[in-house]
């Protein structure tokens, strides 16, 4: 007979194999190849704010101001935010909207050189709606739009991670 924290840590391992045969993978720290990178990013803003945040916590890169000591400048060339009608009811009312989120980047070296050239992401969420629930759905919109720049934030993560400095040609 077993006891219960037995059948608890059985129950957890078999739970970790299963996962992990699948290629699941708690989100570790990040190898950037850069020990520096300077944000060109408007102030303030949330998307600079989770940016900087995700690199110093998750990352072995600090962010330093742009200048000589930043051996990598990330400049956002732009973040759009739109909401558009997806469908209609017969009365001509919006019930479905299409939110997204479009961020432009780049990744330039001290020297000026591109390591990532002017790249597009594009994150988009459905959301129905309703007349009668509209402080809900604003709210809604909000956390999708947070949602949306955390999965933008990761996305640029992903693409500054892949790159390799000494294999650039200039």
């Amino acid at each position: 007979m077993w006891s219960y924290s037995r059948r608890i840590a059985a129950i957890a391992t078999a739970a970790l194999l299963a996962l992990s045969g699948c290629g699941f993978h708690l989100r570790g720290t990040r190898h950037l190849a850069f020990s520096t990178i300077a944000l060109k990013i408007p102030a303030n803003t949330p998307f600079g704010t989770e940016l900087a945040r995700s690199i110093r916590v998750g990352t072995n890169t600090r962010v330093v101001p742009a200048g000589p000591k930043a051996e990598a400048l990330f400049d956002l060339l732009g973040d759009t935010k739109d909401k558009e009608v997806l469908t209609m009811d017969a009365q001509g009312n919006a019930i479905q909207y299409t939110l997204s989120d479009t961020l432009r980047f780049r990744l330039v070296d001290p020297k000026g050189h591109e390591l990532i050239e002017p790249t597009t992401i594009r994150v988009q969420r459905v959301m129905s709606s309703s007349d009668t629930q509209t402080i809900s759905k604003e709210t809604e919109d909000a956390l999708l739009y947070r949602d949306m720049q955390s999965d933008l934030v990761q996305q640029v993560l992903d693409r500054i991670a892949a790159v390799k400095p000494n294999a650039n040609p200039h």
